[in-house]
């Protein structure tokens, strides 16, 4: 059974914007790759690749992959456990023990703060796991649930 809960629509919005940011680093690329060919007077079929590529990149990473990386991220958090879920062809499914929580962090950079978003890092001694694009209120309320329930789980081994 996957866990009940996705992250937020908005976290869509959010993902679009950062790849859009990519895409025009792809583009920049692009118009160089354009312009050498110019200068050096290359083949003119390097234009319709450079076009071809851009337009490509831009449509999987702005449009198909944020929508199956919404539609495939889950979370639930149990007394016992923390579940965390995500991946298309290759799921990753991941139980982080509350007894083996050391701290929990909630974080928001200029994106996500604009649209009320923040992500929740969850610290074990080995690894950093994180829940990213939930509502602010979300967060503030798993990391002081996670807290909580990571402290009694200490106190009770």
């Amino acid at each position: 059974m996957q866990p009940k809960y996705q992250l937020s629509k908005k976290g869509l919005t959010v993902w679009r914007i950062h790849a859009a940011i990519e895409s025009l680093s792809v583009l920049v690329i692009a118009l160089i790759a354009c312009a050498l060919t110019y200068y050096f007077e290359g083949p003119y079929w390097i234009y319709a690749v450079s076009i071809a590529v851009v337009i490509i990149y831009s449509f999987l990473n702005m449009y198909l992959f944020p929508n199956i990386r919404w539609n495939h991220w889950r979370y639930e958090v149990r007394e016992q456990e923390i579940e965390i879920q995500h991946g298309l062809f290759i799921v990753k499914r991941t139980l982080i023990p509350m007894v083996r929580v050391q701290h929990v962090d909630s974080s928001q950079g200029p994106i996500l703060k604009h649209y009320h978003l923040a992500s929740i890092s969850i610290s074990t001694a080995a690894t950093i796991h994180t829940i990213p694009a939930l509502t602010v209120e979300e967060a503030d309320g798993l990391r002081a649930s996670i807290s909580d329930l990571a402290r009694v789980a200490e106190d009770d081994v």
